[in-house]
């Protein structure tokens, strides 16, 4: 957390503010956030004086575009929040790791508490191998029921683990996976490659359903998300399963369970998915 939606909800605020504008300054307050090998002095020579042509999203990861095909890339962590400076709560922010000053007096605000969070710089070379690193986009065209059920054959990886995997899909976290393993009927722990052809295309499409859902409503907060503004996104209470270990689930009114995967917990009905 934050995943896809999260990082979406980011990265369409951004993208009606920022573009257009240059960085005048900038400032590293924490240089753990700061990918390996970057320091603060590269952070403000690669940016500074830079304008800033796009806003975008890969993965988890909000992306800002800069001229000359420079990109800054956030990875969120845990805790990380982009925010501008204008923003309803951006007074709000506590642990602000880095700062860029934009030419009309606004700045950009990355906050991490925990500082789970990445900051990264790349040219256009950099960012062609970092992207390549990165699977299919949920979202996109390319990710269809046919291409799930093939990557999924020889893997006996369980299929939450398999979603989560961001070298196979890119963006889905554990809250997604779960909502998206519920809605299909499909057990989190199942071994990825005993799917049928009929339950890839049902999770594909679930997943979608489940991350634009959230888009809709602009992320889900449990704790520490925010959006471009500082404010909560509103899907948490559409959860079907992430969390309710306990309460009844919403078809059979069976208790929701928890498993433990990997060190990370899931949820399940196990009437609903055997």
């Amino acid at each position: 957390m934050p995943e896809l939606p999260e990082a979406e909800t980011i990265v369409r605020d951004l993208r009606g503010r920022v573009p257009g504008h240059t960085v005048v300054s900038t400032r590293v307050l924490r240089l753990d956030l700061l990918a390996k090998g970057l320091t603060a002095r590269r952070f403000d020579k690669m940016l500074k004086g830079r304008r800033i042509e796009g806003v975008e999203r890969r993965g988890k990861n909000v992306v800002l575009v800069f001229d000359g095909g420079v990109r800054l890339i956030i990875n969120l962590g845990m805790t990380g929040r982009v925010v501008t400076s204008d923003g309803a709560r951006a007074g709000e922010m506590r642990h602000i790791g880095a700062e860029l000053d934009l030419d009309d007096g606004r700045r950009i605000l990355y906050d991490d508490a925990r500082r789970f969070g990445n900051l990264d710089v790349r040219d256009a070379a950099g960012w062609a191998a970092r992207d390549a690193e990165l699977g299919t986009e949920p979202l996109s065209d390319a990710h269809t029921g046919a291409h799930l059920y093939e990557l999924t054959r020889r893997s006996i990886t369980p299929i939450r683990n398999w979603l989560l995997d961001q070298r196979r899909l890119a963006g889905v976290g554990n809250i997604y996976a779960v909502e998206a393993l519920y809605r299909a009927g499909i057990r989190p722990s199942r071994r990825a490659k005993t799917l049928t052809k009929r339950e890839a295309w049902l999770l594909r499409d679930t997943l979608r359903a489940v991350l634009q859902e959230s888009i809709d409503r602009r992320g889900t907060t449990i704790s520490d998300y925010r959006d471009a503004d500082g404010q909560n996104g509103e899907f948490a209470s559409q959860l079907e399963a992430y969390g309710r270990e306990g309460r009844p689930c919403h078809r059979c009114g069976t208790r929701i369970k928890r498993v433990v995967l990997s060190n990370r917990s899931a949820f399940y009905c196990p009437k609903c998915q055997k």
